[in-house]
């Protein structure tokens, strides 16, 4: 029987997974270097029924079928300490969006609730749009 797998067991996986640093990723490959941190070896099944590691994954297969290098260098230690503040003032700035969107979910929510919105109504599709119809026809 499978082990299930404790949130920080989840945890673990996923920090495996982010730190691939082999050309190849497979699920017998994660499973393997799993059982030191999880304590058996888990099954593919098990480590997939949990969508982080699932996500974690994905990503890092993506990433290693675009063959982007992981780490570029810099020329000096002057431009790689630019790059650095450029990217930690971007963090900054994305973290703060990332609130404010968060906030704003909030307050649609609690409308939502206050209107009697049901999480099925939230939910219904776009609907379809006929760009084929003329004119004519909506007289």
């Amino acid at each position: 029987m499978a082990k299930h797998l404790s949130k920080r067991d989840i945890d673990a996986v996923v920090s495996l997974i982010r730190g691939w640093d082999q050309p190849k990723i497979t699920w017998a490959a994660i499973c393997e270097q799993a059982a030191t941190l999880v304590g058996k070896t888990p099954t593919r099944q098990s480590l997939n029924a949990h969508e982080a590691i699932t996500a974690a994954y994905q990503s890092k297969k993506d990433t290693i079928k675009e063959k982007v290098p992981n780490k570029p260098r810099p020329a000096s230690l002057n431009a790689a300490a630019s790059r650095i503040a450029n990217l930690e003032s971007e963090i900054i700035e994305l973290k703060e969006q990332n609130r404010q969107y968060k906030q704003m979910f909030v307050l649609w929510q609690y409308n939502a609730y206050k209107h009697g919105m049901t999480e099925s109504k939230l939910n219904a599709s776009m609907p379809k749009i006929d760009r084929e119809r003329s004119d004519n026809q909506k007289r």
